[in-house]
């Protein structure tokens, strides 16, 4: 029996006056309840009740010490009974990291539903293109990229696979020439990712088989968007998210290349992190919950691999 449970009994001889009551009031027999006494009262060095066979009497120790107990107790419920609420109802603040480019799209339309469906949680909302820790940076959970997270301890839940697509402008084409098979690429200049975010090559699979193009470049970025706009100012080509140039390419300011050719890992996955399976917070659940349900599916944990 630990420390509060033995000032939980003391309390209760106290109110009831009766060893026996406080004992049927916690459900154990009449010894515990004395043993307990006794080892509160060796603990503070004071008797705490004078025993008669007809009654039981306070000194003027536990006098004293009784209101203290009191508050301690209260507060330690007061305490429990919130932190039970917060896992039993959605509410506090939530604080969430998000890539910027990759779910600027979706997080307005995302995290303005998922207030409206929990009215009582704050949001604290973080963009970034950066790797992130989200234990000592302090969030949640995460909208992000594999790349961004630096620990194999953090666990993940895939969203959204976007696809990406090969894009350049007429302009640079017709200033170069235009790529008729992947061998072609290596006279061309990219806007790519960095090297220590992306390998700086390509792999098609041509008549069966893997060709991997290395990549030159003079301008790199992690901000797809950044990268869109040095294409479109024809710095060369680009390795894009999809939905990023779609309205270039409908406007005929981007153009495809090399459509024929299949390419491997050609998507970006958009992945939910989050730091435990168990004893999560009911808004953290609550936001688990309603981003897959947003995304269009349910996908089942996995350990971040690399």
């Amino acid at each position: 029996m630990d420390y509060i449970d033995s000032l939980r009994i003391f309390r209760s001889v106290v109110e009831a006056r009766s060893f026996t009551r406080a004992a049927d009031m916690h459900g154990l027999a009449t010894p515990v309840v004395s043993r307990a006494i006794a080892r509160l009262e060796k603990r503070l060095g004071s008797r705490l009740f004078h025993r008669t066979t007809r009654a039981v009497s306070l000194t003027e120790a536990a006098e004293r010490f009784y209101d203290g107990c009191c508050r301690v107790l209260d507060d330690l419920d007061a305490l429990e009974a919130g932190a039970t609420e917060q896992t039993r109802e959605a509410n506090g603040v939530l604080r969430i990291v998000a890539h910027t480019t990759a779910t600027v799209n979706r997080l307005v339309p995302l995290i303005s539903s998922f207030k409206r469906a929990h009215p009582k949680v704050t949001l604290d909302v973080m963009m970034t293109e950066r790797p992130v820790d989200l234990v000592a940076d302090g969030y949640d959970l995460g909208l992000v990229l594999p790349f961004m997270l630096n620990t194999d301890t953090t666990v993940t839940k895939l969203l959204e696979r976007i696809p990406l697509a090969l894009v350049t402008t007429p302009a640079y084409l017709a200033a170069t020439s235009t790529p008729k098979h992947p061998a072609d690429l290596a006279s061309h200049v990219f806007v790519p990712m960095p090297p220590s975010l992306r390998k700086p090559t390509l792999t098609f699979r041509v008549d069966g088989e893997d060709v991997t193009v290395p990549l030159k470049y003079e301008i790199a970025s992690n901000n797809p968007a950044f990268n869109r706009e040095m294409v479109l100012e024809g710095f060369g080509i680009g390795i894009l998210p999809q939905g990023l140039v779609q309205t270039e390419l409908e406007q005929g300011r981007l153009v495809t290349l090399l459509d024929d050719f299949p390419m491997s890992d050609m998507q970006i996955e958009i992945r939910l992190a989050y730091t435990s399976r168990t004893l999560l917070p009911a808004k953290v659940r609550a936001f688990i919950d309603h981003a897959t349900a947003f995304f269009g599916g349910v996908v089942h944990p996995v350990q971040k691999v690399d």
